[in-house]
Parts: structure tokens; sequence; C-alpha cells
């Protein structure tokens, strides 16, 4: 047998900012958590450890404060960044494994927060990684 090299994309990485959402709901830690709890089974990804949220305070840059909380799954993580008061949200799904139903989880955000306006960026990450075929 001898091994023949191809290569494949590792995963993909969803990368959302919502804009004009709910001030109330991106300043609701709840909210935030519930969706770190309930999205990775909707997608079909399996947490590997219990979300994490916490408190963000203003920089005194152009960062007025927030919320920043994550999950990691085992195929990889999905994070939540919320300014409250700037009705805005930067949010990352990132997978290794391929066939991510983008319009799911933009609409899923958009109704969590009630964004007005959103920006997506999907991007297919690692796309020269090695997969070995045994031949």
């Amino acid at each position: 047998m001898s091994e023949e090299k191809s290569t494949c994309n590792f995963g993909e990485h969803l990368m959302i900012d919502g804009y004009d959402g709910d001030e109330k709901k991106l300043n609701n830690k709840e909210i935030i958590l519930s969706c770190l709890e309930e999205l990775p089974e909707k997608i079909g990804m399996r947490k590997i450890a219990d979300p994490e949220i916490y408190s963000a305070p203003d920089n005194d840059i152009k960062d007025p404060g927030g919320w920043s909380g994550f999950v990691v799954i085992a195929e990889s993580h999905i994070s939540i960044h919320t300014f409250p008061a700037r009705k805005f949200a930067s949010i990352d799904a990132y997978s290794c494994k391929n066939g991510m139903d983008v319009n799911f989880i933009l609409n899923y955000f958009k109704e969590k927060f009630d964004f007005q306006e959103m920006e997506d960026n999907f991007v297919k990450r690692g796309t020269k990684y090695p997969k070995f075929n045994i031949v």
C-alpha cells in the first residue's frame, strides 16, 4: 500500500458583526450564556466544556465594555463579544467540521439580539491542510 497525499480545507470560520441590536439583550448575561449553551447542539456540534462568560470593562479607547463569552466545542469554538452601549456584537463560529449552516447561524443571532443590520464573513480555513489517503 502506498499513501497518496491530497488536500482539503481544515475548517470553516464564520465572523459576524451585528449592528443596532437591542441594548438590553446585548447586556443580558443570561441570553448570551444561553446562546453558548444551546447553539452547538443546534448546529450539530459537541460542547467539551461549559461556556465561560465575563464582564468586560471599558478600555478607555473605543470599547465601552460589555460581555465576552465563549464555548469550546469538539470541533473548535464559538465566541460572543457584546458592546451594549454601541448596540453592537462581534461573534465567531469556527469549526473543523465542514458544511456550516451559515444562514441558520445568522438568523439565530439576528433573532436573539434583534440586530437591524449584520455583516458576515465566511472563510475556509486551512485550505492546504494535508489529507492522507491509503491507496
